[in-house]
């Protein structure tokens, strides 16, 4: 599983407008290849008087399947590189100017760039749950030390002992225990445990 990828929020559709041409993105989340070609399909019969509906997915967050369609436009203008588990569709009305090669990559390169803007972009960043058991007396400086070096505590356990679920990013997990073992002395009960993706909003 890769550690950090970007993606879209939800979903989005913006319009350009170019020598009378109509270029209209919309942007969805897609799993798997039968869900983008379903919705590929929609996006035919809603706009089915239209000149081209070009599409470009990417399924997978190791790049497992990626597709894309000039669907009749110049080849290379029209099908465009996209983010993991996100598929775009550009829906063009021919204005009765030709404006292109040029022209169409431009129009559909902005076209899908503010479709993108519209359905937000975020960083998807891989966690592992550290479970730490310590005595109350070392809680305090476990908890200072997971929170100093920028990790989340998802959960705190009291019971005989004290017990902290603490979201560390998995390229860091290894650092960390190894200050936890240094920091109690090897006396802290430490498990990691299952993975977990955290979004944050990219501006």
């Amino acid at each position: 599983m890769l550690e950090k990828y970007v993606t879209i929020k939800g979903t989005g559709q913006a319009e350009v407008v170019e020598k009378k041409s109509r270029f209209i993105a919309n942007v969805v989340p897609v799993h798997s290849e039968e869900e983008a070609m379903a919705e590929i399909e929609k996006f035919r019969k809603k706009y089915y008087d239209a000149r081209h509906n070009v599409f470009a997915f990417q399924v997978g967050n190791e790049k497992q399947l990626q597709r894309y369609s000039d669907d009749g436009e110049p080849s290379g203008t029209a099908g465009m590189p996209v983010l993991d588990d996100v598929l775009i569709v550009v829906t063009r009305y021919f204005g009765g100017t030709l404006l292109g090669t040029g022209g169409l990559v431009r129009a559909y390169g902005q076209s899908a760039k503010e479709g993108l803007a519209a359905a937000g972009l975020i960083e998807r960043t891989l966690y592992k749950a550290v479970h730490v058991k310590t005595d109350y007396n070392m809680s305090g400086k476990v908890q200072y030390e997971a929170l100093n070096t920028g990790n989340i505590i998802k959960d705190t356990i009291y019971t005989d002992n004290v017990e902290f679920i603490i979201l560390v990013e998995s390229n860091d997990v290894e650092g960390f225990v190894k200050s936890i073992v240094n920091l109690t002395s090897d006396k802290a009960e430490i498990v990691v445990g299952e993975e977990e993706y955290l979004d944050k909003v990219i501006e």
